[in-house]
């Protein structure tokens, strides 16, 4: 890693309502259970949640940063007991992006959460005890020709968390906030884009409780476990290119297989904790603010002996989260380095603001950079900071976070972003994700 990086200047222009930042320098977890011996590769479009709302830059990170909340309980949480004194993992749930699928035969279209902190795929289904509002059809089994349970001793059943044998392999899976999907493990026939791949294991959830699953009909899990889409494809990639929040009309995308590709990228490895094998996990061992490598120990990023702490990469939070100390560190020399006044009004939710100069035109702040091992992310000022000209703000889009530290989505605008779960990495490229 290196001890400093150049220092250099991210003029933000100021537009008229809501300022666009554009830069301008101045100076394994045990991949698939029954893999399949065939390839798959295909690209899926992605929406954000928020995409049909009429809201300004910094409203949409609002609403989003209020979902990333929540997540971010849910994904610091390790387990919850239940009165059983079973205890059951955690995983994040809820998400940013909705993926477009097609479930069954005759196929039936769906938007689900592409979810890079869980691992289940699901989907709400005929006969519903509990079931929350959606905006299509809940999905009815006996109107598909390829819809079959998953018997008990099947080792997707075997790699649920907490399952029960009772004319099929039934589940119950939990996320960090108490909400939960309950239902039976079945296989059946998932349609991405234009390529049909048959028997994935999918919960057919009958009864599922909870907030924020209502943007979607249920969730695609791509995380490292077994229950995964990636893992049950048996694939050794996938890669996503996030669009900017504000551009509401571009798509996002998601690449899986031979299409999950980069050129140019800068690549660091992924590194496993035995207690949350779904997570994506980096070692960031540094950040440089402008010039200045901030006093960080090493190893306020690792993860700890009872797995706490580390720092995962997610595409379902927005902005990124530091631990407190690293934060404090960041906040600290970035007002130092930013000549502006500090807003003090909490008008936006975030941690750091600072108050515009009303006749000002552009602004300047100090370049951020992730020393991750072996890559150092230089990221686009727009990844790092939003202004809004109507609230007269510009703000930091990182927050703190007490143990775990997250690399969140608004910081991953237009890269794209290659997970390799057979090399154990993760790549950064810089996109026009619009325009893939």
């Amino acid at each position: 890693m290196a001890s400093s990086a150049p220092h250099m200047i991210i003029m933000i222009l100021l537009a008229m309502a809501v300022l666009s930042a554009l830069i301008s320098p101045a100076n394994s977890t045990s991949r698939g259970l029954d893999r399949r011996p065939q390839k798959t590769g295909f690209r899926v479009s992605l929406r954000h949640v928020d995409s049909g709302g009429n809201y300004t830059k910094v409203e949409r990170l609002q609403r989003a940063m209020k979902r990333g909340r929540f997540r971010l309980q849910r994904l610091s949480a390790k387990t919850a007991s239940f009165e059983s004194s079973v205890e059951s993992p955690l995983h994040a749930g809820n998400g940013e992006f909705l993926m477009k699928i097609a479930i069954g035969t005759p196929a039936e279209t769906y938007s689900a959460i592409m979810d890079t902190g869980s691992d289940l795929i699901w989907t709400q289904c005929k006969p519903c005890k509990d079931c929350f509002d959606q905006p299509t059809p809940i999905f009815d089994p006996k109107k598909s020709s390829s819809f079959s349970k998953l018997p008990c001793k099947s080792d997707l059943c075997a790699a649920l968390p907490i399952s029960s044998c009772s004319g099929g392999c039934e589940y119950l899976y939990s996320y960090g906030d108490y909400s939960s999907t309950q239902g039976v493990l079945a296989a059946e026939t998932f349609t991405f884009g234009d390529v049909s791949v048959p028997k994935i294991g999918f919960g057919c959830g009958e009864d599922n409780d909870g907030s924020g699953f209502s943007q979607g009909a249920g969730l695609v899990g791509l995380g490292r476990g077994p229950l995964s889409l990636i893992s049950q494809l048996g694939e050794p990639k996938f890669s996503y290119c996030l669009t900017s929040i504000d551009d509401t009309k571009g798509i996002s995308t998601l690449l899986v297989g031979s299409k999950a590709t980069a050129k140019t990228a800068i690549t660091t490895p992924l590194i496993q904790n035995p207690s949350q094998p779904s997570f994506y996990y980096l070692s960031l061992e540094g950040i440089t603010v402008g010039d200045t490598l901030l006093p960080i120990e090493k190893s306020t990023f690792s993860i700890q002996g009872d797995g706490s702490g580390g720092f995962i990469i997610d595409s379902g939070t927005t902005i990124t989260y530091l631990e407190g100390s690293a934060f404090s560190a960041l906040k600290k020399e970035f007002i130092s380095q930013t000549k502006l006044d500090v807003d003090e009004s909490g008008s936006t939710g975030l941690d750091l603001c600072f108050t515009l100069p009303p006749d000002s035109s552009t602004v300047e702040v100090p370049q951020l950079v992730f020393h991750f091992e072996g890559a150092d992310l230089n990221l686009p000022g727009e990844n790092y900071v939003i202004a809004d000209s109507g609230l007269g703000v510009l703000c930091l889009t990182i927050g703190s976070s007490s143990g775990m530290s997250i690399f969140g989505n608004f910081q991953q605008q237009n890269m794209v972003v290659v997970h390799d779960l057979e090399k154990e990495t993760i790549s950064f490229a810089p996109a026009q994700c619009n325009q893939l």
